[in-house]
């Protein structure tokens, strides 16, 4: 099954002993499978797809730049809990990379599917490498 989901990061970023702010708008192609399972519903698969950054206080973020998307999700729902987990590689026009892990515990995986959640920035290659943030 695919599906194109789509959201938008505001993240406060630390480089070095620098601070900053960014925003992003990522969409994608989501491919995925569904177990039903005695330890619940299960669903993997992958979104791929594009980063815009809206907004930026400065480097290595700059406005308008373009980037592409490789995840990883894992999901997992009980009747009484959820776990989302995906794995972000994405790559810049210069062919830096920055990684990420988006992480929740509420909601689904259905597009919408809410619940709040944490989105960390993990560091990179090249101009990304030691650039760390939460959103």
């Amino acid at each position: 099954m695919a599906a194109v989901v789509g959201f938008l990061v505001t993240a406060p970023t630390l480089a070095a002993d620098e601070g900053g702010t960014f925003s992003v708008i990522r969409s994608y192609a989501r491919n995925h499978a569904t177990l039903e399972h005695a330890a619940g519903t299960i669903s993997v698969g992958t979104l791929e797809g594009t980063a815009t950054t809206l907004t930026s206080s400065g480097e290595p973020f700059t406005q308008g730049d373009h980037s592409l998307i490789t995840c990883l999700f894992y999901a997992k729902s009980t009747a009484e809990s959820v776990s989302i987990e995906a794995p972000c590689s994405t790559t810049d026009g210069s062919g830096d990379r920055w990684y990420t892990l988006s992480r929740r515990g509420a909601g689904d995986i259905a597009p919408g599917g809410g619940g709040e959640g944490r989105w960390e920035l993990m560091g990179g290659t090249g101009k990304y490498a030691g650039v760390t943030g939460t959103c």
